[in-house]
């Protein structure tokens, strides 16, 4: 056996094949080819390698019992190529949009080894060949000149731990600048860069030689776990568990100091923490303040002024003749419940109407529209999301719009995006019905509730036993709980939807019972412990049995819901074995591969993100229609009203969108799908509550399978999220006084 040399060595030479890359630590396992006939293995961390990338790599020589001398990589770069070969070769990897390996080949023939430097520094004499237009060749330099600024950002991060995912994210916000801004203070991150927490920003200082008890390490440190709160749900946490927890982040050593850094938060005009005193004073990150304190004031405010309608009817009646003529008319019969609702709509300033599945809350709805129609009085219909708007759009016959749309979340020049309607620039209408209302967080509440104008109405529809809005507040439950608001709860399921097993069991999920199940009907239940089998059942379940079974799409009328975004039964392992199934690769059909992700033509994808550039918001699913690696472009097709609509992505917004064969249940609220399948198993115990089995099972319009245990099913069913959100909505707006004077 050849002895291998113990002295560090350096290669340079051209990334032939990425056998293994780990996106997430960079480790990477690759050829690199160092002359015609000469390669060698070389295995370590490089961020963000591509097949094609010229680099020099130094490090050591190891033996593989079983793959043999591989070269261990102690310091990465990449390096400009030089020979018109390999400038082909990088040119033509994609890195650079709009540039692919025809444009590159045309390139290369035309200004051989001088081609990079033409487009950094003469980018105007690229027009010279044919199909390059001065946008495209501005463009083409502008990518390149980018690639080099990132690939200094990705070996000064890399060096210190940083993913190449984040490191492409801090380069994409500061530019050029990224290092110094680091270097000046790296806890700017949190706030500036998505996808960046404090345990990043804090690993990078302290590499960079920040001291441990640094008052900005503190401050950083307390200021994330109130968002850590928020992000959990929270609108404040106690002053003991902000402390508490601060600690855990930074170490006993900080105790004595953390409680004064905190005051000195507090105090300062620009600190965005407010303290307010109490047995254990309520810390609040200020906007969540604020909205919550106001909210409260603009809800007595509403539920005590206003005009009356013109022609209200008063007398008890003429409401039951304004009610039995809008049954005639409209081909129902209202149940008790539903007329008191119907009827609390034309009294009351705001009004909710909560309610399970088949009690009639979308009955009711076109009851009340109705009814407000006769009185001369057009409703303005709203729901969080697009699917949601849809729904409602579609059951009332009357079109909804998405809140953010109707408070008219825009990009305006010189203040970035904000609302546009406020209390300067209020809503048109007078009544306002909103479903969907458990997915409202207090942020947007407020913004609801600031927009609306003099005398209007309000009506919050929803179901209270949903999973809680992801963004922070119970709003719906605290209005209830306020025991100041006009609540109707419907209760009576009706005949057709209580022969629906997926109703009965959703009532008995939330009654805290197990679900019954037939072998017949719309609710089924398949028993499979071990993951691997799982997996393999849902994959059949998604593919064959069920499109089979129901005459249905497999893409479109199918989705697969799942309490985890991680493991063997988690939305990222079952979105990869879905696309493998359902949208199989086949000759002719274009597909994109950018680090671990994979995107191909007829691909259900999700936006996860708002993008209020591109109108597509949270939440809202599409195909992907096409794709042009040449030119870098992803187009999906998202449904609207007459066609679809057709919105496209740069290689930089792809983290906007995931694959969508498989979503989480919370990602799921708002919608309604023709058939569910739902993996239940012990693995996701962390996630297993009651509320997300109710919501998931709440979601099928048509057929419920679950898949999994029956242990993990009743785990779900017995177990109630004992964590009460840290909410003060209900009592501000039970209080006559402003309460307690706050540290600002």
């Amino acid at each position: 056996m050849r002895l291998l040399p113990e002295e560090r060595v350096t290669l340079e030479g051209k990334l032939k094949k990425i056998t293994y890359h780990n996106e997430e630590n960079g480790y990477t396992v690759a050829t690199l080819q160092t002359g015609k006939k000469d390669s060698a293995t070389v295995v370590g961390t490089m961020f963000g390698p591509q097949e094609g990338d010229n680099v020099r790599v130094t490090g050591k020589w190891s033996r593989h019992e079983k793959w043999g001398p591989q070269l261990v990589i102690e310091d990465f770069e990449r390096v400009l190529p030089v020979t018109a070969e390999a400038i082909l070769s990088f040119l033509s990897s994609g890195t650079i949009k709009g540039l692919g390996p025809k444009t590159a080949k045309k390139l290369v023939e035309q200004f051989g080894e001088k081609t990079l430097q033409v487009i950094e520094s003469e980018p105007e004499r690229l027009q010279m060949i044919e199909g390059i237009g001065q946008k495209k060749a501005e463009g083409i330099a502008q990518g390149l000149r980018e690639q080099l600024g990132v690939q200094s950002v990705m070996v000064y991060l890399g060096s210190r731990g940083i993913t190449p995912s984040i490191a492409a994210k801090i380069y994409k916000r500061y530019g050029a600048e990224a290092v110094d801004v680091l270097r000046s203070n790296p806890y700017r991150l949190v706030d500036e860069v998505r996808g960046i927490g404090f345990k990043t920003a804090d690993k990078l200082a302290l590499q960079l030689g920040l001291p441990p008890d640094s008052p900005s390490r503190l401050r950083a440190a307390l200021k994330h776990v109130l968002r850590q709160g928020a992000d959990e749900g929270h609108v404040f946490l106690p002053e003991s568990e902000v402390l508490g927890k601060a600690e855990g982040l930074l170490g006993s050593q900080t105790r004595d100091q953390l409680p004064m850094i905190l005051q000195g938060l507090a105090a300062e005009r620009t600190g965005g923490v407010i303290i307010e005193p109490a047995a254990d004073n309520r810390v609040y990150l200020a906007g969540f303040y604020f909205a919550e304190l106001k909210s409260a004031e603009k809800i007595r405010v509403l539920m005590n002024g206003g005009v009356q309608f013109t022609d209200e009817a008063t007398d008890e009646n003429e409401m039951e003749s304004l009610i039995e003529t809008v049954e005639a008319e409209q081909h129902m019969e209202l149940a008790q419940l539903q007329r008191q609702a119907v009827a609390a709509v034309l009294r009351e300033r705001l009004v909710i109407i909560t309610g399970g599945p088949g009690t009639g809350k979308t009955t009711t709805v076109k009851a009340m529209i109705a009814a407000l129609e006769r009185q001369g009085v057009t409703p303005t219909l709203a729901a969080p999301t697009g699917r949601a708007a849809k729904r409602m759009t579609e059951s009332t016959g009357v079109e909804a719009k998405t809140l953010h749309r109707l408070l008219e979340y825009a990009m305006v020049e010189g203040e970035g995006l904000r609302f546009q309607r406020d209390e300067d620039n209020p809503l048109e209408g007078a009544v306002f019905i909103i479903d969907e209302a458990s997915m409202i967080d207090q942020l947007l509440f407020f913004q609801l509730l600031r927009a609306l104008p003099s005398g209007a109405r309000l009506v919050l529809c929803g179901d209270i036993d949903q999973l809680p809005s992801v963004g922070a507040g119970r709003v719906l439950q605290d209005l209830i709980e306020s025991g100041v608001v006009t609540v109707v709860r419907l209760q009576t399921i009706f005949r057709q939807a209580e022969e629906s097993l997926i109703v009965k069991n959703a009532h008995r999920i939330n009654h805290g019972l197990l679900p019954e199940v037939t072998k017949e009907g719309d609710f089924f239940f398949l028993e499979e412990g071990r993951p691997d089998a799982l997996l393999a059942l849902v994959l059949d379940l998604a593919a064959r049995r069920l499109p089979s079974y129901l005459k249905a799409d497999p893409v479109e009328d199918i989705q697969v819901l799942v309490p985890m975004r991680r493991g063997a039964v988690g939305v990222e392992a079952l979105n990869e074995a879905l696309q493998t199934v359902l949208n199989p690769p086949a000759q002719g059909k274009a597909e994109w591969q950018q680090g671990g992700r994979l995107f191909r033509v007829g691909d259900k994808v999700m936006q996860t993100k708002n993008n209020y550039n591109k109108e597509v918001f949270n939440g809202d699913v599409g195909r992907v229609a096409a794709l042009d690696a040449e030119e870098g472009e992803l187009v999906v097709a998202y449904a609207d009203d007459n066609e679809p609509r057709l919105v496209t992505y740069a290689p930089n917004e792809l983290d906007e969108l995931s694959l969508a064969y498989a979503v989480t249940v919370h990602k799921s609220q708002g919608s309604e799908y023709p058939c569910v399948i739902l993996p239940v198993v012990t693995q996701h115990r962390v996630m297993l509550q009651r509320n997300l089995l109710y919501t998931g099972v709440t979601r099928a319009k048509k057929l419920v399978v679950l898949v999994g245990t029956k242990s993990a099913v009743q785990l779900a069913v017995r177990s109630q999220d004992g964590q009460r959100r840290h909410t003060w909505l209900a009592e501000r707006i039970r209080s006559v006084e402003e309460g307690p004077e706050a540290t600002i």
